[in-house]
């Protein structure tokens, strides 16, 4: 490879990256930092989440039918006869926005099913899960299978299943030219970053439009198309097929009863439509499931995808290192008085699903309800060993920042982070040793 220095400084845009010491710590280094309760599972605790959240969503919807009808003239006095219109659209929009976070809070509770942390019985966490995701569209069993390869290879680059970054030959960016620029993403000629942000397209609407397509509509996409899955399986993977690649032949019977599920959620659906009507139910159901859908790319996109976050090769890959390779963050949190009550109120309402994150990832049978302790044991045992995975808050801005920060990675090299669309990267990994030590195994 050449030396960067040998460029022309007028021509090379260098910056300084920040060192990643790729994490040498064991399963076992995990799992006993974290206090023998939080692997309790109990299924009449889970059980009060579950009875909670529908009759939080039922109260809601209440609320929305009883009072929203009296933003007429016949009971309130508006400056103008527009404003009854804009108000009941707005009610019923709070109505959407809340009900949404609701439903993924269901969403918690039958993922929590599928990883076994719902109960100690695999039949109970199966049915609860079953019909808990079937409510809301979910294909329950293929998603479960799905997932559980997820967590088994979080940031394999060639076996994670979900949010596999795009590489420069995905964007169709010119080969890496060590005339111009480096593997690490240290430095990049001027008239290279050009190149790199004409092919991607780089403006802020195209980001905030792109964004906006990912975040309502990229979770049906990745179920019935595998958008943003692993890329090594054929056109057309999708969540519903059991002959799939995704799945074992074992696993048949699973993916029917999941199909099962999601085609009585959607002749559901049709009846409703019929008898209520497409509006009633559009306002009611529809746009909330949008919304929850929103809230499950948004949470799951930010605690996967940032600049600092690493991806490995199969070479170099161990469990925890891909279960380190995610962020906590504060749901709709930020600074002041405000940020805190966003936070606690969309916390509670997805049972702290994007706070409590990591710790999921190093035992995905710990229940919500014991994350948070199980959070705060476990950060403290990184912190001894100098590693920080308290992301930045979960926001929509964040979100952007992200969508802007993280476009490509490159073909090569054991441990990678993303490149900007200058072709600039925030972190150049190094190993504390010479030896790799697979201490996944230990799993």
């Amino acid at each position: 490879m050449a030396n960067m220095n040998e460029m022309s400084v007028s021509t090379t845009d260098e910056t300084v990256q920040a060192t990643f010491v790729v994490p040498e710590v064991t399963v076992k280094d995990l799992l006993s930092a974290i206090p023998p309760h939080c692997f309790e599972r109990s299924f009449f605790r889970s059980s009060l989440y579950l009875v909670g959240d529908f009759v939080a969503i039922s109260a809601l919807l209440w609320t929305a039918q009883t009072y929203i009808p009296f933003i007429d003239p016949r009971y309130i006095s508006l400056p103008h006869p527009v404003l009854y219109g804009a108000a009941r659209l707005a009610a019923w929009g709070a109505y959407t926005f809340g009900a949404g976070l609701l439903f993924m809070g269901l969403f918690v509770v039958g993922h929590e099913a599928g990883h076994g942390a719902y109960s100690t019985s695999k039949t109970a966490n199966n049915i609860v899960g079953l019909l808990v995701h079937s409510f809301i569209g979910v294909p329950y069993h293929a998603w479960r299978i799905s997932h559980a390869k997820h967590h088994a290879q979080t940031s394999h680059l060639t076996a994670d299943q979900a949010f596999v970054p795009n590489t420069r030959e995905d964007w169709g960016l010119p080969p890496l030219d060590t005339e111009k620029e480096n593997l690490e993403g240290t430095a990049v000629s001027s008239d290279l970053a050009e190149v790199f942000e004409e092919v991607l397209e780089y403006s802020p609407f195209r980001s905030i439009y792109w964004l906006f397509i990912q975040l309502f509509f990229g979770w049906p996409a990745y179920l019935i198309m595998n958008a943003k899955g692993q890329k090594n399986y054929p056109p057309w993977t999708n969540h519903f097929m059991p002959r799939g690649p995704i799945f074992a032949p074992h696993q048949y019977r699973d993916i029917i009863i999941s199909d099962i599920g999601v085609g009585i959620w959607f002749v559901a659906l049709v009846f409703a439509i019929a008898h209520f009507g497409f509006v009633a139910v559009f306002r009611t159901y529809i746009m909330p499931w949008f919304w929850y859908g929103h809230w499950l790319v948004f949470i799951t996109y930010q605690q996967h995808t940032d600049p600092a976050l690493p991806h490995y090769a199969a070479t170099s890959f161990t469990f925890p290192r891909g279960a380190l390779s995610t962020f906590d963050r504060e749901l709709m949190g930020g600074p002041g008085i405000f940020g805190k009550i966003c936070n606690y109120i969309c916390a509670t309402a997805t049972h702290g699903i994007c706070e409590t994150h990591v710790a999921h990832h190093v035992c995905s049978k710990i229940p919500h309800y014991h994350a948070w302790a199980a959070k705060a044991a476990l950060d403290k045992r990184l912190h001894e060993e100098g590693i920080f995975l308290q992301g930045r808050p979960a926001t929509w801005t964040e979100a952007y920042r992200i969508f802007n920060e993280c476009k490509f990675i490159e073909s090569e090299g054991e441990v990678r982070f993303y490149k900007n669309a200058k072709g600039k990267a925030a972190r150049v990994a190094v190993f504390a040793s010479d030896s790799i030590v697979d201490s996944g195994v230990e799993l």
